[in-house]
């Protein structure tokens, strides 16, 4: 862990919602890898994962979701451009499936895992679909946080976007009707030397406002 509390804040002073990207520079593979691993090892209720990351490379998919990004040009000019998909369901077979997992990462039998296997399926499975989408939206932000903190502390600048229209995205992406809608998108790549707002100070109140110590 070579990450210093000095190193760590120098990277969040460093990164911005990046506006323009430049088109011509590409994150390396070995530190893309590593960002597709941040997106892996993101935290989630339980445990669950319930999302998957869509890395869009085609050209011609990311021209078509220009014109449902609001007009904003991230989508063609960044390197890698992201989608944050949450599950409308937990069903009980996602739950099996990991548990499953756990099984076989850690050892030790599903039967052993029972207690854990009900209090998710009591807590999940019998809630509406838009209380589990609004469950798994949420979930989303926390992978979306850890991945723009995992690019700044590599040098590598992101745009989180909300500014699209999620059901445009689901239909362009093959999303409609698969159990999974668009949350939020995320572009990464490296800043334009164009990009007015990369000197701009950043606007933060101060911590005396933010945090209280009780």
């Amino acid at each position: 862990m070579s990450t210093t509390p000095e190193s760590l804040n120098q990277a969040l002073h460093w990164r911005y919602a990046t506006k323009r990207f430049d088109a011509a520079r590409t994150i390396p593979d070995e530190t893309w890898a590593a960002l597709e691993q941040s997106l892996v090892l993101a935290p989630s209720s339980f445990g669950l994962q319930p999302w998957k990351f869509i890395v869009v490379t085609s050209p011609e998919v990311r021209r078509a979701l220009v014109p449902h990004s609001w007009g904003q040009t991230q989508p063609v000019e960044s390197s890698h451009f992201v989608i944050f998909a949450a599950r409308t369901s937990v069903t009980v077979e996602h739950i099996d499936h990991f548990l499953a997992r756990i099984v076989e990462l850690r050892g030790g039998t599903v039967e052993a895992l029972a207690g854990y296997r009900g209090m998710m399926v009591n807590s999940l499975t019998h809630r509406s679909e838009a209380e589990l989408t609004q469950w798994a939206t949420h979930q989303a932000y926390i992978a979306l946080g850890q991945f723009m903190t995992s690019a700044a502390v590599l040098g590598v600048d992101t745009c989180p976007m909300e500014g699209l229209v999620p059901a445009e995205y689901d239909k362009i992406l093959g999303l409609t009707g698969t159990g999974l809608k668009t949350v939020v998108a995320c572009a990464a790549g490296y800043r334009s030397t164009d990009d007015k707002y990369a000197s701009m100070p950043k606007v933060r109140f101060p911590a005396s406002e933010l945090i209280q110590n009780i």
